[in-house]
């Protein structure tokens, strides 16, 4: 038996087995010391054993209550609370943009006071925050496209509030919409918190980084994965288990991966890809295409192209074809 084991359970076998009023009695001042000891050493590993008087990282249950409180002054009538009327939609909206702005601006703190190792980023913070806040009605007119996109091109929707209510790939649109800002604003952590609460409510797997046009349909969802530098035009629909991802991981000198580089695909407007297609590298879609169910693509297509696993080829409709 190991050594470490047998101390373990001789220190249980020692602790008596109750509390004078029977609640169990717990061996917590073995297991308090335990725990210490094993965030001591990682953070000795990892050069973080200096006080830091707090928090160090942004709070995966803030950024949930921060997302859904945006959700709600987004669509206030539909994600907002049960008992809201119209009559009270903008003080609501300006009521909880106050709060969530705050609560979003003390994360972003945290995220900048970890990245530059700076005591005081305060000013930062705030003009990143601002600019997010500044974004919020042209987040809206594109979840607004993607939403009608959604019932246009599902004739099983009955209407757009059921999109909105129901559809996971909506909710997935409304987490990157938010993320996607936050990316190019430059908190990366923040931004990729938000990406993963959506990936793990959905199954869809859409990295911040990821630039996608309006009317932006993901048709059931479950499986979808979208690379970071995955350039998405207007208009487009995907189906579940469709990959965007990148064909080969380019290496430096000394073998670590190159980060930022463009190495997933360009998809042009209009196009269509079917379930379980995998697109991988840096080719492009062309315009108004369509790529089969269960197709593997690792190269580009023109304009108009149709792409089947069967046959495992692009068809290029010439001049005055039917299409």
């Amino acid at each position: 038996m190991d050594a470490r084991f047998e101390a373990d359970a001789a220190a249980a076998a020692s602790t008596p087995p109750a509390l004078p009023d029977g609640r169990p009695n717990w061996p917590l001042g073995e297991v308090v010391a335990g725990l210490r000891e094993a965030r001591a050493a990682w953070r000795a590993s990892q050069q973080r054993d200096r006080e830091c008087g707090g928090r160090e990282l942004p709070s995966p249950q803030a950024l949930r209550e921060i997302v859904a409180a945006l959700a709600g002054l987004l669509f206030p009538m539909r994600l907002g609370p049960p008992e809201l009327r119209q009559e009270s939609e903008d003080y609501y909206v300006g009521s909880t943009l106050d709060q969530t702005l705050t609560a979003l601006y003390d994360q972003v703190r945290l995220e900048l006071r970890y990245v530059a190792r700076h005591p005081h980023p305060d000013a930062a913070a705030l003009d990143c925050v601002r600019a997010f806040a500044a974004a919020l009605p042209e987040v809206r007119r594109l979840l607004d496209s993607d939403v009608r996109a959604a019932f246009a091109g599902d004739p099983a929707a009955r209407s757009v509030d059921e999109v909105l209510l129901c559809y996971p790939g909506v909710l997935a649109m409304i987490h990157h919409r938010l993320a996607h800002r936050l990316y190019g604003l430059g908190v990366t952590l923040l931004a990729r918190m938000v990406a993963e609460q959506a990936h793990a409510a959905t199954g869809i797997d859409i990295h911040p980084g990821a630039r996608i046009g309006a009317g932006f349909f993901i048709d059931h969802g479950t499986g979808v994965v979208i690379g970071e530098t995955a350039e998405i035009g207007e208009r487009v629909r995907l189906y579940q288990a469709v990959t965007l991802g990148a064909k080969r991981f380019d290496t430096d000198d000394g073998g670590a991966l190159r980060k930022g580089e463009p190495r997933h695909p360009i998809v042009e407007d209009e196009v269509v890809i079917y379930a379980g297609a995998t697109v991988l590298g840096r080719v492009t879609i062309g315009r108004g295409s369509t790529i089969g169910g269960n197709v593997w693509l690792t190269r580009s297509v023109p304009p108009g192209s149709h792409v089947t696993q069967a046959s495992s080829r692009h068809e290029v409709p010439q001049p005055g074809a039917a299409t």
